[in-house]
C-alpha cells in the first residue's frame, strides 16, 4: 500500500539515541534504508547507525540539496551551527521537522530565513519498537499537507498527536522525559525488592510484569487510572499502607515539581 512517504528522500541530521529510533520506526515500516540520508558529526555513532540500519552517510549540505523531508535531531545546542551548514543548500521544497527540545518553529525560521515548511515535534524514546508518542506543532509556513506527511512518517513509531506549539514545553516535560520516570521508578521498585529479600532476578521480573501489565490495562480497560487505582486498594489493606506513604511524601507535589524542572529547563534551551 503506497504512502505519502513512498519515493520521499529523507534526512535525518543528528543520530542520537532518538534520532536512531525514529530512522529504526522508518524502517520497520514503509520506508526503505535507501530512501534514508544521515549526517552524523561522531565518527563512531554515524558508523554504528551506518552498520546497523544500512543508511547512507552524507554531508548536511548533501541533505539540504537532497532530501525532500529533513528530521533536525540534532542537540539543541548545536542546531544553529546545523542551520547554518544547511542553508547553504537547502532545497525551497524542503519539510523540516525537529525534534530539538526547546527550539521554536519561529527560531528555525528566522535562522534560516527561507519560506521552508518547519513542524515542531516531541517524541519519545519507546518509538523505536513501534509505541512512542509524538506531539506534533505545525509552523507558520506548514501546510495541512506537510502536516499530514509529518504525521504519517511519525506513526511509524506509535501515537500521534496535534498540540499548540505554547504547549510543547508542557510536552517535553511529560511524554518527551517520561520514559525516564517510569524507569526510573521501575529502578526503585527492583531495588526495594531486593532490600526486601528477593533475588535481583525475581524482584525484576515481577517489577516489569507489575508495570506492563498495570499499563496494558490502563489502556485496555476503558477505565481511568483513578477507578484503577481504588479498584486495587482495600481500606486498611497492604496497598492502602503504601499508598498512604505516596501520599504523606506528597508524590503528586514531586512529579508536578519534577516536571516543572523540565519544562523550565525546556525554555532554558529556547
Amino acid at each position: 500500500m503506497k504512502t505519502q512517504a513512498d519515493n520521499k528522500s529523507i534526512g535525518f541530521i543528528g543520530a542520537g539515541v532518538m534520532g536512531a529510533a525514529l530512522i529504526k520506526s522508518l524502517i520497520s515500516n514503509s520506508i526503505n534504508a535507501a530512501q534514508i540520508y544521515v549526517n552524523e558529526k561522531s565518527d563512531d555513532r554515524a558508523k554504528q547507525v551506518k552498520d546497523q540500519y544500512k543508511i547512507n552517510l552524507v554531508s548536511i549540505q548533501e541533505i539540504g540539496q537532497s532530501c525532500d523531508v529533513i528530521f533536525l535531531a540534532v542537540k539543541p545546542q548545536d542546531l544553529s551551527s546545523a542551520l547554518s551548514e544547511l542553508s547553504k543548500t537547502l532545497s525551497d521544497s524542503a519539510i523540516l521537522i525537529s525534534i530539538a527540545a526547546g527550539k521554536t518553529t519561529q527560531f528555525i525560521e528566522s535562522q534560516l530565513k527561507t519560506k521552508n515548511p518547519v513542524i515542531r515535534v516531541m517524541p519519545n524514546t519507546p518509538a523505536q519498537i513501534g509505541k512512542g508518542v509524538s506531539a506534533i506543532s505545525p509552523g507558520a509556513n506548514a501546510s495541512g499537507a506537510d502536516l499530514s506527511l509529518a504525521k504519517n512518517l511519525l506513526s511509524n513509531s506509535g501515537l500521534v498527536v496535534e498540540v499548540s506549539e505554547s504547549n510543547q514545553d508542557a510536552v517535553t516535560a511529560l511524554s518527551g522525559s517520561g520514559p525516564a520516570y517510569f524507569f526510573s521508578f521501575v529502578e526503585a521498585m527492583i531495588n526495594a525488592g531486593v532490600k526486601l529479600g528477593l533475588t535481583n532476578e525475581i524482584a525484576t521480573q515481577l517489577a516489569i510484569g507489575t508495570i506492563s501489565g498495570s499499563a496494558a490495562m490502563l489502556k485496555e480497560s476503558g477505565l481511568d487510572a483513578t477507578t484503577l487505582r481504588k479498584n486495587v486498594t482495600s481500606p486498611n489493606g497492604t496497598t492502602a499502607a503504601a499508598l498512604s506513604v505516596f501520599t504523606d511524601k506528597d508524590l503528586e507535589k514531586i512529579v508536578l515539581d519534577a516536571m516543572t524542572a523540565a519544562k523550565k529547563r525546556a525554555q532554558e534551551l529556547a
